[in-house]
This record gives structure tokens, C-alpha cells and sequence, in this order.
């Protein structure tokens, strides 16, 4: 055999380096990957378009089930107090353990009635819209950076509408939900009331529901208003929850009370129970039989009024009319989008639906010892 010059050995020498640094690379990384299988995320969880929502978490039996949506996955889990603070950090809830026990022994209050109340603050129609809810409330003082309650024994007054069209719906019932705990044991109070989405939500008709919504559903092999059953901790919370309540003077309502209201003699205790007993949740076909109930359903009801803007034929002796036979001076509403707070009457109407579903950053309507105010995003309150 010929034998190798100098130069000849040298070059085989490194070749031979070169190839077993190569196999021990590739040796190293098989290793890696086969003690770390979730190190390295397969191409199909990491998609940007991946679903993550929830959780949604029930009574199974006197347990709590959680469910949840993680890159697509549909995640299951058995919560208990032991478990319950990593489930907590996990999806940023501002609630307890105890809270969800305690949702199942509400005792509903139909007439909601609050007075020397000195601070208010008034949102609507969110619309899934979590960023700038938040951004709101943290410019108008109601949250601070942590997004925890700060606003001390005022009252927040959410006029419903928190469903359909945004696709962080379940994000914004979380954090109310634990905002309300927060709120009562600081001496103040939050208000979430029924709006039209929320009560179509609720009663099966989910026609405006975000596109991820629809996706939820396939892959959690549920519809959407079976993940708000009465079995759930929030479509539980969601079904207490009013049509009407008063603070101080003001009425609020998430659309509006028609003079065909009064006509009939709703009071305002009489409409929170029907709605709560005879409408959320129940049967269109049922719904339609009643005279009554079909009523308070549809266009003149309080969840669909739209009349104070667009009626031409509404006017301040109307108004009057409706504000005496309740007591009040004032009437709060949203359901009617314009770009900015609207007020009618001399302040005896407000319409807060500042467009949040719109893309715009919405305004908060503040009241402070008698005082009503627009509240900026930019921190900035306007003197109505």
C-alpha cells in the first residue's frame, strides 16, 4: 500500500475530527429532544392563528370542571383548593376558590336600589373588546396597573353587552367577575347588567358570536351558550344578574324605557324578576305565547330601545312622563353607538356607548357628587 505523505495524514486527521463532531452534535441533540419532548413545539401548535380561550369551569356533582383551549388543545382539569392557585395564575383571575362555591347560593335581587353613592362609574357595550376595557378603566381610575380594584367604595355600572363581535369575551366576564369580590370588600360595588347580547347569548342565538368562537365550539365539541349553562360558574353569575337598578337618582338600563313601559305598569323589581324567571334562558317558542313576556323581547323592551335617538316622535314631556313614574331624573343607556357620550333633556339622558366594537377607545361616563363627567382615555375628565 502506498503510504500517506505529511500533508495527507494532516487533512485525514481533521476529516476524521470534522465527522466525529458531527455525530456527537447529532448524538447530543437526539438526547436532548428525547428527555425534552416539550422543548421543541410541533409545527402545528405553534401556528399564529392557534385558539387559546378560557376556562370555562363547572359544577360536575359538587366539583369544579375546567376546561380550556390551549394552542388549539382542548385542556380538561378537576379543580380543587389545592390546585386552584395555579389555575389562578394561570389565566390571571382575581377570584378565589370560595367565589365560584358562592355563586351557586346567590339570593337574586329583583329591585336593586342604592343610594349615597358619591362616585359612578358607567362602561357598555364591550363587546369583547379586553384591551380597551381595560385601558378605560385603568385611565379612569376604576383599576390600577395590576388591574386590581381601585376605586374604592364607588360603583362600577357595566350596562351589558359584554358578548358577540370581539373575540376576548370570556377574558372581560373573568376579570368582572373578580372585580366584583374585589370591589365589595373595599365598601363599593360592581354592576353587570343584561344587555341584548348577552341575553341572546343565553337563550341559544348566537348568530353575531366572534369567528374564534365558532372554532371553540369544534374544538370543544360544545355550544357556545352550553358553555354559559346554568351548571357554569359564569352563565350561573350571569343569569343573577339585572335588567334595571337605580343608584341615587339615576336609572340604568342597558337600552332604554319606552313610554309603552309605563303604559303597562312594569315596575322596575316586577321586570327583573320576569326576565330572570320567565326569559334568560328559556325557550323562544315559549317566550312568544306570552303577550308579556314578548313585550319586554322585543324593539320597546329595555334591552332593544333605541327610541330616545331615533324616534322622532319622542319627546321631553315622554321622558318626564317615564322619569316621574319611576322616581328618578335621569336615565343611563347604552345599545346606541355613536362616537362619544351623548347626552339629551339637559342631562336627563345619557347614551354611553362610546364604540368600543367600533375599533374606537371609548369613553367612560363618570358621575362624582352629583356631577356627571366624560372620562378620557387619556385620563382627561369633560364636565357635562
Amino acid at each position: 500500500m502506498k503510504r500517506l505523505n505529511n500533508f495527507q495524514l494532516l487533512l485525514l486527521n481533521i476529516l476524521r475530527r470534522s465527522q466525529m463532531q458531527k455525530q456527537l452534535l447529532f448524538l447530543l441533540i437526539s438526547l436532548f429532544v428525547h428527555y425534552n419532548t416539550f422543548a421543541i413545539i410541533p409545527p402545528e401548535l405553534n401556528k399564529p392563528d392557534s385558539i387559546n380561550d378560557g376556562p370555562y369551569i363547572f359544577n360536575v356533582h359538587n366539583n369544579f370542571k375546567a376546561m380550556w383551549i390551549e394552542n388549539s388543545v382542548l385542556r380538561e382539569d378537576i379543580i380543587v383548593p389545592q390546585n386552584y392557585a395555579e389555575i389562578k395564575k394561570s389565566f390571571n383571575l382575581l377570584c378565589n376558590y370560595k367565589d365560584l362555591k358562592e355563586v351557586y347560593s346567590i339570593k337574586r335581587n329583583y329591585t336593586q336600589s342604592y343610594t349615597n353613592v358619591d362616585s359612578i362609574g358607567v362602561i357598555t357595550d364591550i363587546h369583547g373588546e379586553y384591551n380597551s376595557y381595560l385601558n378605560l378603566l385603568m385611565s379612569t381610575g376604576i383599576i390600577d396597573k395590576n388591574l386590581n380594584w381601585n376605586f374604592g367604595r364607588g360603583h362600577l355600572v357595566v350596562l351589558g353587552d359584554i358578548f358577540d363581535r370581539g373575540d376576548m369575551v370570556t377574558e372581560v366576564l373573568w376579570h368582572l367577575f373578580g372585580l366584583e369580590k374585589q370591589a365589595a370588600k373595599a365598601g363599593g360595588m360592581v354592576h353587570v347588567l343584561l344587555g341584548n347580547h348577552g341575553l341572546m347569548v343565553l337563550n341559544k342565538d348566537v348568530r353575531y358570536i366572534n369567528e374564534k368562537y365558532k372554532k371553540v365550539e369544534e374544538i370543544s365539541e360544545t355550544e357556545y351558550s352550553d358553555l354559559f349553562s346554568e351548571n357554569s360558574v359564569l352563565g350561573k353569575w350571569l343569569r343573577s344578574n339585572p335588567v334595571m337598578i337605580t343608584i341615587n337618582n339615576i336609572i340604568f338600563v342597558h337600552a332604554g324605557l319606552s313610554i309603552e313601559m309605563i303604559q303597562k305598569d312594569l315596575k322596575i323589581k316586577q321586570i327583573n324578576r320576569i326576565f330572570s324567571n320567565k326569559i334568560i334562558g328559556k325557550e323562544m317558542a315559549r317566550i312568544c305565547e306570552n303577550e308579556n313576556l314578548l313585550f319586554l323581547y322585543n324593539e320597546k323592551g329595555p334591552l332593544w330601545y333605541r327610541g330616545y335617538f331615533t324616534d322622532t316622535n319622542f319627546n321631553e314631556s315622554k321622558l318626564d312622563s317615564i322619569l316621574n313614574y319611576y322616581g328618578k331624573k335621569h336615565i343611563i343607556v347604552g345599545h346606541t353607538p355613536f362616537n362619544d357620550i351623548k347626552s339629551l333633556y339637559n342631562n336627563k339622558i345619557f347614551g354611553v356607548d362610546a364604540g368600543l366594537m367600533n375599533g374606537l377607545s371609548g369613553e367612560m361616563l363618570i358621575y362624582k357628587n352629583g356631577v356627571f363627567y366624560k372620562g378620557l382615555i387619556t385620563g382627561e375628565r369633560i364636565k357635562l
